[in-house]
């Protein structure tokens, strides 16, 4: 059995990768360089869980452990090397970011959760751990960020976490909660965009 520890490291390096592969993919064609790639591609992967834990109040992770920046180097190498065949595919962008989303969100719950902290607290910095990344990834790539678009993104975060929790309740043990809250992520992300659910746009409002 795989310790709760060793699973939730196992997700973030996975995480990692999906992301700055996702950041990759957006950079590509945008005339950037190799090292310009490199720090959307890192910025996507590390950039909401800093916010996270500059929220927590703690240092942020990826500056204790270089595992990061190096699963990002390695992100990049798979993109140069596999360009053809990863970013060939279509369905490629949306799967590595719907991954990351997923995985990234239960990370950050989880960390919320071990420092103590209510269940919404929790349920709000997965949400953050999640989609802030893509956010300064489309920033740096001048794109409007996809959080902000009408299709649903944090609040698949938000489903997810629920379902977390949920399964934390019944009780289901934690390392198969995390697996199960990460994996409705990703399915509400692909259902959501599988059958065209959205929220209502804000309307333009003019003056009389």
């Amino acid at each position: 059995m795989i310790s709760d520890l060793t699973l939730i490291t196992l997700l973030d390096l996975l995480g990692t990768f999906a992301f700055a592969i996702s950041g990759l993919k957006f950079a590509s064609g945008k005339n950037i360089d190799w090292f310009g790639a490199y720090i959307v591609g890192l910025v996507t992967a590390i950039g909401g869980g800093t916010l996270r834990d500059l929220l927590l109040d703690v240092k942020p992770f990826w500056m204790s452990e270089p595992r990061y920046l190096l699963t990002t180097g390695v992100a990049l190498m798979t993109a140069i090397i596999f360009k053809k065949k990863i970013f060939k595919m279509g369905a490629t962008l949306f799967l590595f970011d719907t991954i990351g989303l997923g995985i990234f969100t239960i990370v950050g719950i989880s960390k919320s959760l071990a420092f103590g902290f209510p269940v919404w607290v929790c349920i709000t910095m997965g949400t953050i751990t999640g989609s802030v990344g893509g956010v300064l990834r489309d920033v740096l790539i001048n794109e409007v960020p996809l959080l902000f678009r009408k299709d649903i993104y944090a609040l698949a975060c938000v489903a997810g976490g629920i379902v977390y929790f949920i399964c934390l309740k019944i009780p289901i043990p934690a390392n198969f909660a995390e697996i199960i809250g990460a994996s409705s992520v990703i399915l509400f992300r692909i259902l959501a965009v599988k059958y065209h659910l959205h929220l209502p746009t804000l309307p333009s409002i003019h003056d009389d």
